[in-house]
């Protein structure tokens, strides 16, 4: 068990049946009254953001985040198949809880799966990936004076914007935690 008092930034608490991750804490003594720990708090199951007051003798127990390296298989429509790469044991995760992490992520990638309680709520795809460009629109001599760009399809099916100068075939790299373009490999 944790008290508000000792909270810190990155800590996960449960706090009335969900898990919340500390994004923001702040101890206040006002000149009148008893002192209170103020915090924004994220739901690390839907995402949302919530700010919340508590006393600092208040206690709530850690929640234990476990995040497991599996290697994505494939999907068969709604359904996503993770790989334990020591156990060789595969795992089947649903449309809903898989969201949109994997749409710059191909087939025998490497990603992190992570749960609470055995419910897996996320997946962390790598940060860096490379693919292949399979459609984009040729480049014009003559746009480059601005650092123009123009939209690509990946082999996974997503899009990205690439400079002029990327074709069709070319293999570029991608952070996935933006989308964005970072350079050329190929």
């Amino acid at each position: 068990m944790i008290s508000a008092g000792d909270f810190r930034n990155g800590l996960t608490v449960e706090i009335e049946g969900n898990v919340y991750q500390i994004l923001e804490f702040q101890h206040v003594k006002p000149g009148k009254g008893a002192a209170f720990v103020r915090t924004k708090l994220k739901n690390i199951k839907n995402g949302g953001v919530v700010e919340k007051t508590f006393r600092p003798t208040e206690k709530f127990p850690q929640a234990r985040i476990e995040r497991k390296d599996m290697e994505y298989l494939y999907n068969d429509g709604d359904l996503y198949y993770f790989m334990d790469t020591e156990t060789y044991e595969q795992t089947a995760i649903s449309k809903d809880n898989v969201g949109d992490a994997l749409k710059f992520v191909k087939e025998n990638v490497p990603c992190k799966i992570c749960s609470h309680n055995g419910d897996v709520f996320a997946i962390e795809p790598p940060l860096i990936v490379e693919l292949a460009v399979t459609e984009t629109e040729p480049g014009f001599k003559g746009d480059t004076a601005t650092g123009a760009t123009k939209p690509a399809i990946v082999e996974t099916g997503a899009q990205v914007l690439v400079p002029l100068f990327v074709e069709i075939g070319d293999v570029i790299e991608i952070g996935t935690e933006t989308g964005e373009y970072r350079k050329k490999v190929k």
